[in-house]
């Protein structure tokens, strides 16, 4: 997830300037309660230059109904919130809540309540339940889901005209008779970015969409028939020449500015991809679709970052839970998911954000979102290994040969 969710160049450039860890007094939670107050340790991570005064407005409102209890607030970059926070681990410094992409290490080290503990029964209900599952370790939801993106079909309804299409493609078969067409009219059907920066992501689109997928938190399952038949499937693609040239050494930035461009006629994006189309080519007469699958069915690739309460010294449950349920509020949550421009992981959210016509596509999918293994351990392996061999398909390797290899370099085996 990390800064992968983020939205595209108007937020992404530029970190907030981090409070220091010694000026918040994080202790582990040791302190910060007297009199029957307590003070809140926070850690966040900076989305964008907006960041931190969205998380202090939203702190002082919380302090002024819940006069026992501060909240001290951190943000961190994403270049150094991830050894920031292993340094606090190592000295029993962590502050109360988290916010950040992974949980699955502090949960297997027995660190973190589990997500009944820290919000209510109602708060937990919100969440889309794909996202409950994706934050869970052995059926134990540890993980608040935070925020979300999701992906979907961006195509060009100009070239699309131009080849005598009038509706986005729903099933491969219809995917594929639109590319030919797209390509007898002169144009880049599809853009398929094999290259190193996020090769697993367009993978895991054909994956899924032929009803496979990477696996769970105790199995990968990259060489399953399922995938198999997805592998083919970007292979044939690729043969018919219905993509760029050279997939597997172009990567998904690059190639989706070609698509903003108008020249090519269908792309797998992301929800910013909607700002950089108005900030770069306002023009562009374009749609976004539910990604086609082998049958037809709904899908999307969703990401999650997640909040996560630490066990500190002193118990700190019920004040934990006061802030958080106040933050997952419909109001609250979804004003800050919209001023950095993500996408909800509850259902209120999703309901009060309806109306944004932009991300609507998006939403209407996050219910299908499927998710990496991210809580399996051989989860990085296997994502190296796709990011650098899933371009030979386009060099006419075997896809079920390869998928072995792939396999027995995430497994070791």
């Amino acid at each position: 997830m990390k800064k992968s969710l983020r939205w595209g160049a108007a937020v992404a450039t530029a970190a907030v300037a981090s409070l220091t860890l010694a000026s918040c007094g994080f202790s582990g939670g040791s302190g910060g309660s007297t009199g029957g107050a307590q003070t809140l340790d926070l850690m966040v991570a900076s989305y964008s230059d907006n960041t931190k005064a969205e998380w202090q407005q939203i702190i002082k409102d919380f302090e002024a109904k819940n006069s026992g209890i501060t909240v001290n607030l951190d943000v961190e970059s994403w270049t150094d919130i991830n050894n920031v926070i292993k340094t606090r681990v190592q000295a029993g410094k962590q502050p109360d809540i988290l916010n950040i992409d992974a949980f699955a290490g502090f949960a297997s080290d027995d660190l973190l309540y589990p997500a009944k503990d820290i919000v209510s029964q109602g708060t937990i209900d919100d969440f889309q339940p794909a996202f409950v599952k994706n934050a869970s370790i052995d059926g134990t939801q540890y993980g608040l889901p935070f925020i979300a993106s999701a992906r979907a079909l961006f195509y060009n309804k100009d070239l699309f005209q131009k080849a005598g299409l009038t509706e986005p493609p729903k099933t491969w078969a219809e995917f594929e008779a639109d590319a030919k067409k797209l390509k007898d009219a002169g144009v880049t059907a599809y853009g398929m970015p094999l290259g190193s920066e996020e090769a697993q992501a367009e993978t895991a689109i054909w994956f899924y969409g032929a009803g496979g997928g990477y696996g769970d938190e105790k199995t990968l399952t990259i060489d399953s028939a399922e995938n198999v038949v997805g592998a083919t499937e970007m292979q044939k693609i690729i043969k018919d020449g219905l993509t760029e040239a050279n997939p597997g050494s172009t990567n998904r930035t690059p190639l989706m500015n070609v698509f903003i461009q108008g020249k090519i006629g269908m792309q797998i994006g992301l929800p910013p991809i909607v700002g950089q189309i108005k900030d770069k080519n306002p023009s562009l007469n374009y749609g976004i679709a539910p990604i086609p699958t082998k049958d037809g069915s709904a899908f999307t690739l969703g990401v999650a970052d997640h909040l996560m309460a630490f066990k500190n010294k002193t118990d700190k449950k019920a004040s934990i839970k006061k802030f958080l349920d106040y933050f997952y509020s419909a109001d609250v949550y979804s004003k800050w998911v919209t001023e950095e421009g993500f996408l909800p992981t509850t259902k209120s959210g999703a309901d009060k954000m309806a109306s944004d016509e932009t991300i609507k596509p998006f939403l209407d999918l996050l219910p299908s979102a499927k998710f990496y293994p991210s809580t399996n351990p051989n989860w990085a392996t296997a994502q190296g290994a796709i990011q650098s061999q899933i371009g030979q398909l386009g060099q006419g390797a075997d896809p079920s040969t390869l998928l072995k290899s792939i396999q027995a370099k995430a497994t070791g085996q």
